[in-house]
């Protein structure tokens, strides 16, 4: 038998040590994300019913979107799947680096042009490796010396499958990009801006309101300004006197005929005087013209 002592075995009254922390789960806003070239779908746990109509923002500000088009019935439109939209954050195919976009104009002057290599890159992976038919899928760039867009091209883009936005930065683009692709420009009015993403933003919700089952009435697009060329007429609702102002007789008359005539006069009454442009577009021979 050893003479050797055993040592003691553990006390089952000493304090045990701590045991170790396990890491604090990170909030939703501090989840890692990493880049990445595919285009990102917005609102990805809602369904995308058959045939849904659908937008491609190509933008250096993905995250100036939804936006608005996230609010009120484009915004519900959206979550049920009867449009989709895909922004394609245009930063990720920069090159070097710092994922440059941009460069100094040929031949120089002030501010900076999109490279043609880092949009085509953004084109192609907007339309996922495959070029669909223009007359299906237009691919705009906005730019203020493009087509005024108007309700026409609205009703255009709502009709296709979907379309693709590029928006633009700085002092434009590449005239090279936009050859090679044969890329349309659609300006939204005669003015400059810092950038697209208002413009797109405004062309979407133009053309997403006009598809079925976004306003669930469609004769308020049928009624609406520009429909027929004109401006709309003024509207009226309740109360039927406001601050000594009444709503116009014909119109509580329950005459149709009668209150359908008083709004189309109305209607031409207020385009030849605030848009001569429109009203010279519907009637060319007046005033000695033509």
């Amino acid at each position: 038998m050893s003479d050797t002592p055993t040592p003691p075995g553990p006390d089952a009254s000493a304090p045990r040590p701590p045991a170790p922390k396990s890491p604090a789960p990170r909030s939703h806003g501090r989840l890692k994300v990493g880049p990445t070239l595919k285009p990102r779908a917005l609102i990805e746990d809602r369904p995308t019913l058959a045939g849904a109509w659908e937008a491609r923002v190509i933008t250096l500000f993905p995250e100036a979107f939804p936006g608005v088009l996230g609010e009120s019935l484009t915004g519900k439109a959206l979550a049920e799947g009867l449009w989709r939209l895909e922004t394609v954050d245009l930063r990720q195919f920069g090159e070097g680096r710092h994922r440059n976009v941009d460069d100094t104009p040929a031949g120089g002057g002030a501010g900076m042009v999109l490279r043609a290599d880092v949009l085509a890159a953004a084109i192609d992976a907007a339309a996922g490796g495959r070029a669909p038919p223009r007359a299906r899928w237009p691919l705009v760039y906005l730019s203020p010396r493009g087509r005024p867009f108007d309700q026409a091209t609205a009703r255009r883009f709502a009709g296709c499958d979907g379309v693709t936005l590029i928006c633009g930065r700085f002092e434009g683009v590449d005239e090279r990009v936009l050859e090679d692709y044969a890329i349309e420009e659609v300006s939204l009015g005669d003015f400059v801006m810092t950038g697209g993403e208002i413009a797109a933003q405004a062309m979407i919700d133009a053309a997403v309101r006009l598809r079925p089952g976004v306003l669930g009435n469609t004769a308020s697009t049928e009624e609406e300004s520009f429909s027929h060329g004109l401006l709309e007429h003024p509207q009226y609702t309740r109360p039927a006197e406001w601050r000594g102002r009444a709503i116009p007789p014909v119109l509580l008359s329950g005459h149709h005929g009668e209150i359908a005539r008083w709004r189309r006069e109305a209607a031409e009454r207020i385009t030849r005087a605030r848009r001569p442009d429109l009203w010279a577009r519907l009637h060319p021979t007046e005033d000695g013209e033509g």
